[in-house]
């Protein structure tokens, strides 16, 4: 009784944000982070601002498209040059006008074309709206507007393949041909893309603009992660809080997936709050193994909560059939089997089996399940699936997702699978 008065009558805020055991600098361990140097990028950094050097003499730098998987720093190497240009900017009274544009959360023509025009004024918002206007009226104001403040635009489109993919080519054809309409100023464009196919479905006279000068960057190997960890410790952590084997296995776990730098900060930054929260004063290996399965969790959900329809029927299919015996030996016949059942019970559109074996190799390429080719010798070959991630854990993602829940709940009602079914899944 005494002590839930004592609770009672302080904050429950007042010892968690006053014990920072661990950390002393939580924000340099985010993904939106931009560290004032990056290890093992010196040389890209340098190839990019040779390339953007010639706006400080007046011309118009080069377009360069920018590859590299996930992870590897293009983004945040992308922020850093336009901070770093801006800077250089005003210190030689240059007009360098800089834009960062992240194309899956700013998608569309008019989006692009205005997040461009504020570069050039604050008034921007004020003059020009979000929505309403036409398309040609927005770009025919952008071109006023930079020939009215003159100067060099760059605009980082990031994810620039996200921007084709949903819109065609038609706003980076007019972005890489506004040079031509313009006196006083001129626009050169940085694309980002992990996905170097993504040119292909350009129009060549877009491709050949925008692809003036091209860069890759590689992935990290374990050693080079490893220095990137060590670097960002340094700033996020209380001295003598971390197991040096904590950087290393981070490192070593993170080169096994194309060198995803960002995936070891994540990981790393998880570990140390787990341990934080467990009043814990040193970040061991047990806090890394912890953090490493919240992470997979996670990931499972984002990727099954984000399934197209037929996918999610298909998984469900895979998850009836698994049962409790964990059988490991069913085919591709009787998953579409499964499926088809499971169409019927739900009303929905069932696909050919051609089209579920090809939905069975894309689940099987997310992880979410495994798809093993067997030679049966003369009688061919075959296809035995199984679940890749944990069945309880998968189950109790289903639970909250409706359409799931809905196809599992309507297969259970059917006659010939009641019984079986709801044994399976208690």
């Amino acid at each position: 009784m005494d002590k839930e008065l004592n609770t009672a009558n302080r904050n429950v805020f007042d010892k968690l944000i006053h014990d920072e055991r661990i950390f002393k600098n939580r924000e340099s361990l985010s993904t939106s982070y931009v560290p004032s140097e990056f290890p093992h990028r010196f040389d890209e950094i340098n190839e990019v601002a040779n390339i953007l050097k010639t706006a400080f003499y007046g011309s118009r730098p080069s377009n360069i498209l920018v590859y590299g998987q996930t992870g590897t720093g293009k983004t945040a190497i992308a922020k850093f040059i336009c901070k770093q240009l801006k800077e250089k900017a005003e210190n030689e009274n240059v007009k360098i006008h800089t834009a960062y544009i992240n194309c899956k959360q700013t998608n569309t023509p008019y989006g692009v074309l205005t997040n461009i025009g504020k570069t050039y004024s604050a008034e921007w918002e004020k003059q020009i709206p979000n929505a309403g206007w036409r398309i040609d009226k927005v770009y025919s104001s952008l071109k006023e507007k930079a020939d009215e403040k003159g100067g060099i635009a760059i605009v980082i489109l990031d994810e620039i393949d996200a921007l084709v993919s949903k819109n065609g080519d038609e706003i980076l054809y007019h972005l890489t041909g506004l040079n031509s309409d313009l006196d006083n100023s001129k626009i050169s464009i940085i694309g980002i893309s992990n996905d170097a196919k993504f040119t292909s479905w350009l129009d060549p006279r877009v491709k050949s603009r925008l692809g003036e000068e091209s860069l890759t960057f590689a992935p990290y190997n374990s050693p080079q992660i490893e220095d990137i960890l060590i670097q960002r410790a340094r700033m996020a952590f209380n001295e003598n809080t971390v197991d040096p084997m904590v950087m290393t296995y981070c490192a070593s776990k993170a080169a096994q997936e194309h060198g995803d730098a960002r995936k070891a900060i994540d990981l790393l930054r998880i570990s140390a709050e787990l341990a934080e929260r467990e009043e814990r004063e040193f970040v061991t290996m047990d806090y890394v193994n912890k953090a490493q399965n919240v992470m997979e969790r996670d990931q499972v959900k984002s990727i099954v909560i984000t399934l197209p329809i037929q996918h999610k029927a298909t998984l469900a299919s895979i998850l009836l059939n698994q049962g409790n015996n964990n059988n490991s030996q069913q085919t591709t016949g009787e998953v579409y089997g499964t499926y088809t059942k499971l169409c019927n019970s739900y009303n929905l559109d069932d696909l050919t089996q051609r089209r579920v074996g090809h939905i069975i190799s894309e689940l099987d390429m997310q992880g979410l399940i495994n798809a093993k080719v067997v030679n049966l010798g003369r009688h061919g070959r075959t296809k035995y699936i199984d679940l890749a991630v944990d069945k309880k854990q998968l189950l109790s993602i289903i639970k909250n997702d409706p359409f799931l829940s809905d196809l599992i709940e309507s297969m259970t009602k059917l006659q010939i699978s009641t019984t079986s079914m709801q044994s399976r899944l208690l």
